[in-house]
């Protein structure tokens, strides 16, 4: 038995990216980090102990395709990267440190694609592990090219780094294990033909809450290690894009029984998950939040949600909130957080805290009906910190909707401030946190009305509202599914069909053991 520590690889790209939204992401958008200190610092656990080789990680906010090719020279580094790190010595193990719902202009599946690339180089010997988003997908590629996959057991996500840390302690442990001659351990995948918006499968409720509390039960059977839960994205269209249900461990019966069992409780519960808010159009949310007496009142501008993909400047929302008479008469007061236009924002900051200007606020990239927003602002306060890059605060005067960039100076002047505060950015950001309003002097309760990029509230979002309504808005990443134009996903497939196939064992996709 060898003593020393295993050699671990570790390598990855992270995006969640839709293909309906006109967005499309590129280098500037990520956060690359190249070597083994600058990787592992990523991590804010105590990672086990091993011999650990860090290639290369990009990570960036949820968007569109990711340009062909910044991928491609990413995905070459990484490759070369492994080649050279092979050339010293051998790896025992790689943690392949995804999302799962990266895409990437011109292919079906781009994480099948890197890992096929590198597995290519790294070879068959070679134990790989996966923790990823469980919005993310399961193709078949990526489980044979996998001896170990995991995901997110919590939507919000507050497990997402607990979820690294198990996927990447069991990695360690069984690349061990099958270095000094012990197996593989045996997986199972079962697809299950559903598409859902993770606002539809939030684990606050029902149905999904329970179908994720059966997992720890699960993975205490003998034989059972792990067993995780896809959701899918369901803002891509593409072949893979459906729920998955994965199972490994050493009992080869256990891990197909769990799995098997698992995707069933799913498919049973089919027709329940529903929305984890009271829905409506976005006038019909706006005229709920106005009579209503609790405050704040949030309402998720859902259709444009950065955190999916949404290009994060549609201006559906801040149309109807500008057009408004009891905000414009400043009777009710409204926050629209955030839109990126980074013009608004030079002009902003040029303008200075105080300053008034005539802009035209969003539709820049996904530029659908109303289009630019013409607005008279006062500026109320700047800030540049990361990630949003420049940020401003903008008081809407009474000029508002009418309001156009060759607007009478002395008419600004002496215009009076609407209740609208709009937030524009240089960069697409979600605003999840009270820490990222406070930057602005804003705060997550200091309005009447709290209007978002968001879909489901994340957890400080949700305890600052007193009510909170689920817009189903336009945009690249609509929640209703049957408004945008999938046509390449398989077919029965919930909800675009009444009725799908219950699983059955012919449908259980066995792995492990590939090399003994």
């Amino acid at each position: 038995m060898t003593t020393s520590l295993p050699r671990i690889g570790i390598a990855g790209i992270a995006i969640e990216s839709s293909t309906f939204t006109p967005y499309r992401s590129g280098a500037d958008d990520f956060e690359v980090r190249r070597g083994t200190a600058e990787i592992l610092d990523r991590y804010p656990f105590q990672v086990p102990p091993a011999e650990y080789v860090g290639v290369l990680h990009a990570r960036a906010l949820p968007g569109g395709q990711l340009d062909r090719a910044v991928y491609e020279g990413w995905k070459a580094e990484i490759v070369e990267g492994l080649a050279a790190a092979m050339a010293q010595a051998p790896l025992d193990g790689l943690f392949f440190d995804i999302h799962g719902a990266m895409s990437v202009v011109g292919l079906d599946d781009a994480e099948g694609d890197l890992i096929t690339a590198i597995r290519g180089v790294i070879g068959a010997e070679v134990v790989v592990g996966t923790a990823m988003d469980l919005h993310g997908n399961v193709s078949h590629t990526l489980f044979e090219a996998c001896d170990l996959l995991t995901c997110y057991r919590h939507a919000p996500h507050i497990d997402a780094w607990e979820t690294r840390e198990r996927g990447l302690r069991d990695l360690v442990e069984t690349a061990a294990r099958v270095r000094d001659g012990g197996p593989l351990p045996h997986t199972a995948l079962v697809h299950v033909p559903i598409l859902l918006p993770g606002e539809k499968t939030s684990t606050r409720i029902e149905p999904a809450k329970s179908l994720y509390a059966r997992i720890p039960g699960l993975t205490e059977r003998p034989g059972v290690t792990d067993v995780s839960y896809w959701i899918g994205f369901a803002w891509a269209d593409q072949p893979r894009c459906q729920a998955a249900i994965v199972a490994f461990g050493d009992g080869a019966e256990a891990v197909e029984a769990a799995a098997m069992e698992l995707a069933t409780a799913v498919w049973e519960q089919r027709h329940e998950f529903e929305f984890v808010a009271p829905t409506g159009t976005f006038e019909d949310c706006l005229d709920q939040a106005i009579a209503s007496n609790a405050r704040p009142f949030w309402i998720s501008d859902s259709g444009d949600n950065p955190g999916a993909g949404g290009a994060d400047d549609t201006t559906h929302a801040l149309a109807q909130l500008a057009a408004r008479e009891e905000i414009r008469a400043d009777q009710v007061s409204a926050l629209m957080v955030s839109l990126v236009d980074p013009a608004t924002t030079d002009a902003a900051w040029s303008a200075g805290q105080g300053g008034r200007l005539a802009v035209q606020v969003g539709a820049n990239i996904d530029a659908r009906e109303p289009g630019p927003v013409p607005l008279a602002v006062e500026v109320a306060a700047l800030d540049e910190s990361a990630p949003t890059g420049r940020s401003a605060a903008l008081r809407v005067l009474e000029a508002g909707p009418s309001a156009d960039p060759s607007a009478d100076p002395a008419a600004l002047a002496a215009a009076r401030p609407t209740g609208l505060t709009v937030v524009v950015t240089a960069r697409r950001s979600q605003w999840a946190t009270a820490s990222m309003f406070a930057r602005l002097g804003l705060s997550m309760t200091g309005f009447d009305i709290v209007t978002v990029k968001m879909g489901y509230l994340e957890p400080e979002q949700y305890e600052a509202a007193a009510d909170w309504l689920l817009a189903l808005t336009p945009g690249g990443v609509d929640q209703d599914l049957l408004r945008l134009s999938h046509s390449r996903i398989p077919r029965p497939m919930i909800p675009f069909d009444a009725e799908i196939p219950a699983p059955t064992a012919a449908d259980v996709v066995a792995g492990g053991g590939r090399r003994h």
